[in-house]
């Protein structure tokens, strides 16, 4: 593969998004006040066992504001450095589909008709969303720029009950072709490392999720958040966690499998210290980025090498503790 000058090996969201608009977008997280059938009773109590939506809200996300509000300081905060910038509204706590359609379409039409904001992004689990959510959804996005971010996880049944996930698989399956079907913008977010899951089941796992229709991808580590049923039973009882080396190793090769066409927007989940039971890496995103590179350049990976190619007996499971 002959890449130019800069270019990465992979095919970075970031990159796109650059090209998609002729100004510099940024992402600001709301909390619009929905809930999760994992957590109200329709599914459980508590959510999954990693679930700490803490862990990525920042301080000016806050229920009790309202969306306007939300926005109006996330924009004051991340204004200060770019005057120009223009804002994706991110819908990103618990599932922001979980409503009828008139409550959806009051909060989301709030936040677009707030000045500078372009699009919108929803995150949500693939059982939240019926017909008319979709149909509503379909037709927004026809106005202005929208994406749909699922909550896979995990392409394990075994896996997704352990987790307390309150779905299967094909639940998210169908999900996703029918969002893509209607020609909304569509992504997912899966973790790997969850309990159970060695490199072998996270190759097997890359192969199904790029046969999926996803436009856009985000990947995490498995992370043990204080508080969380998860920390309770690392703390009973420690599982293995990736370090740093173990996780690029993997990774690498999970991206091999992707389709080159999937965007790919994240690698890491990066939660207050305070927060983190373990992995400990202490390394920053930008770190990460240079050395995952630098891992791919110099095993001779890039986005869709290995697209296709079977993964049994392709990778030894890399270093976890």
């Amino acid at each position: 593969m002959q890449l130019k000058v800069n270019e990465k090996r992979y095919n970075d969201y970031g990159n796109w998004l650059r090209k998609r608009f002729p100004f510099r977008v940024q992402k600001v997280m709301l909390d619009a006040g929905f809930t999760c059938p994992n957590r109200d009773g329709t599914k459980g109590w508590d959510g999954c066992i990693f679930c700490d939506n803490r862990a990525f809200n920042p301080s000016y996300c806050d229920p009790g504001k309202s969306i306007r509000q939300q926005l109006a300081d996330g924009k004051a905060f991340f204004g200060r450095k770019y005057p120009d910038m223009r804002y994706l509204a991110y819908f990103q706590a618990f599932s922001n589909t979980y409503a009828d359609v008139e409550t959806l379409r009051r909060r989301y039409e709030e936040a677009l008709a707030v000045e500078d904001v372009v699009g919108i992004v929803v995150g949500t689990r693939p059982d939240c969303v019926s017909d008319a959510v979709l149909d509503y959804l379909e037709r927004l996005s026809r106005q202005v720029f929208v994406i749909v971010e699922y909550g896979v996880e995990g392409v394990n049944d075994h896996t997704l009950r352990a987790i307390h996930r309150g779905h299967d698989f094909a639940c998210s399956r169908k999900a996703i072709e029918l969002t893509a079907a209607r020609g909304i913008f569509t992504g997912g977010h899966v973790i790997l490392g969850l309990p159970g899951e060695d490199a072998r089941e996270s190759l097997r796992q890359a192969t199904v999720v790029g046969a999926l229709p996803l436009h856009v991808l985000k990947i995490h580590h498995l992370q043990v958040l204080r508080g969380t049923r998860l920390a309770g039973m690392y703390e009973k009882e420690p599982f293995p966690v990736y370090s740093v080396d173990g996780y690029i190793a993997l990774l690498a090769e999970y991206i091999s499998r992707l389709p080159a066409s999937m965007l790919l927007e994240r690698f890491v989940n990066v939660s207050p210290p305070k927060m983190v039971v373990a992995p400990g890496w202490g390394v920053k995103s930008s770190e990460f980025l240079r050395r995952l590179e630098e891992y791919m350049e110099s095993h001779g990976l890039w986005q869709g090498k290995l697209a296709g190619v079977s993964w049994e007996g392709a990778f030894s499971s890399p270093g976890r503790k």
